[in-house]
């Protein structure tokens, strides 16, 4: 009998019973979810056909009235992420340097690092607008220091990696012809990361698009300062006429970004 067929079996029935107990612990985790929470699926199914029907009453037809009324709100949204990708791109560029080890062989200084770019990660944007709005008030400035900290968690990960990812043996090639640290840097990594580089902050940009409508609900400015007065307001027409403006802002922001993408990666 061949020996590739006596281990194959074997093999196929491990995969096999790791495939199902992972299938098993995610419904176990479902399953107790929805009793620990006391969701009920019939309820939530009930209450569709009157969320519908509240919808088409209330909020249409959509009220454009003041329609040229919200365009100083929407370039203040695109401000905000404009501004916070473009000072995030580059304080996440030096993180990411230190971070990486192709560009930083001190253990200390990178743990640390990370440890604080992890911190600003970790901590979801529309805690950083309540906690800076509580600091320093209403305002445009709330919302695009908001984006910073969490665009500078974001990015310098992902530029890390990237980073990371760079072939060494150009890098080995610089150091053996004793090229200095800044020669590698800019000679050896930069060349290699740029297509990433612009991957990534262009991505970033799509997130804080999405990020300065909501922070506007926390009243850290923007659009989302009108949906959230609208809706207060019972006027359901014009609020369904900002979101329509939001959604087109975002869709028009990824075709853009996706057609520098195919033009320059």
């Amino acid at each position: 009998m061949n020996k590739k067929s006596v281990y194959k079996i074997p093999i196929e029935q491990k995969d096999y019973k790791k495939t199902v107990a992972i299938v098993l612990i995610i419904m176990a985790a479902l399953l107790f979810s929805v009793i620990y929470l006391e969701i009920s699926v019939l309820e939530m199914l009930m209450g569709l056909p009157q969320f519908v029907m509240f919808f088409f009453e209330k909020f249409l037809p959509a009220n454009s009235d003041n329609l040229k009324q919200y365009i100083p709100s929407v370039i203040d949204t695109l401000g905000y992420a404009i501004i916070a990708t473009y000072f995030s791109t580059i304080l996440a560029f030096i993180f990411g340097i230190l971070i990486s080890e192709n560009t930083n062989k001190f253990k200390t200084l990178r743990v640390l690092t990370r440890g604080f770019v992890s911190v600003l990660r970790n901590i979801p944007f529309i805690i950083w607008g309540s906690l800076l709005v509580y600091i320093f008030g209403l305002g445009g400035i709330v919302g695009v220091l908001a984006l910073i900290l969490v665009t500078i968690g974001f990015l310098s990960k992902s530029y890390a990696e990237s980073i990371d990812e760079i072939s060494g043996d150009k890098l080995e090639a610089l150091r053996a012809n004793g090229a200095s640290y800044f020669q590698i840097l800019f000679h050896g990594v930069i060349p290699q990361f740029v297509p990433a580089w612009i991957n990534w902050t262009l991505f970033s940009f799509e997130i804080n698009v999405r990020a300065s409508v909501v922070l506007g609900l926390v009243g850290a400015g923007g659009i989302g300062v009108l949906i959230d007065t609208n809706i207060n307001l019972f006027k359901y027409g014009e609020a369904l006429t900002i979101i329509a403006v939001v959604v087109s802002i975002i869709l028009l922001t990824e075709f853009i970004t996706n057609s520098i993408r195919k033009r320059f990666i």
